[in-house]
């Protein structure tokens, strides 16, 4: 349980990611979008480096054993998955879009998770789906009108309540929470009549 929380506060404090680029915007201090991208592009390579080292060259930190979980020990575990997902979206999206996204895998996830019972299910509970929903929509609105909050929080909801395998191999929801919440929202602002 101790392990769970950890985890749980780590996923949390990616959004401290976000809270870096909106208040270096605020204060004017040079963290442009462009910039911001790079960033998010160096954390991202520097996770895949630290998997490579893990998975092939056997190197074993402590903390591996407290913020990977069990079947991460031979895949690439949730944190670069996480950081890949959240560039990802930096990337191609705007910041109306990407960072709604991001905060919805740095807060909606934990906190939908904390209402779970973990155990495995094709798809979750409807505390657990409504958790979600609830906590991404509150998050996108300040972003995005709220026909696309919905969506991107639907987008999320889905990703984080329906669990996805390919030949045996489950799509872990760090990687799929920012990308359908942020394509659900690039549709509906690039083919609705909604203002920004």
């Amino acid at each position: 349980m101790a392990d769970e929380l950890k985890r749980r506060l780590v996923h949390a404090s990616g959004s401290g990611l976000v809270a870096l680029y909106l208040l270096a915007t605020y204060l004017e201090v040079g963290l442009t979008w462009p910039r911001f991208r790079i960033l998010m592009i160096v954390l991202a390579a520097g996770a895949l480096v630290l998997e490579f080292l893990r998975l092939q060259i056997g190197l074993d930190w402590r903390l591996y054993d407290v913020l990977t979980r069990e079947y991460e020990q031979d895949n690439p575990a949730a944190y670069a998955l996480y950081l890949i997902s959240m560039a990802a979206v930096v990337v191609v999206f705007e910041p109306a879009i990407a960072l709604p996204a991001m905060l919805m895998l740095a807060l909606g996830d934990p906190i939908s998770g904390a209402v779970s019972d973990n155990s495995l299910q094709r798809v979750k509970s409807p505390k657990v789906l409504g958790t979600m929903f609830l906590v991404s929509t509150i998050i996108a609105l300040p972003f995005l009108p709220i026909t696309a909050a919905l969506l991107a929080a639907a987008g999320a909801t889905l990703a984080d309540g329906v669990t996805v395998e390919v030949r045996t191999y489950i799509i872990d929801d760090n990687l799929t929470i920012p990308i359908y919440a942020a394509c659900l929202a690039y549709l509906v602002l690039e083919f609705t009549p909604v203002s920004m």
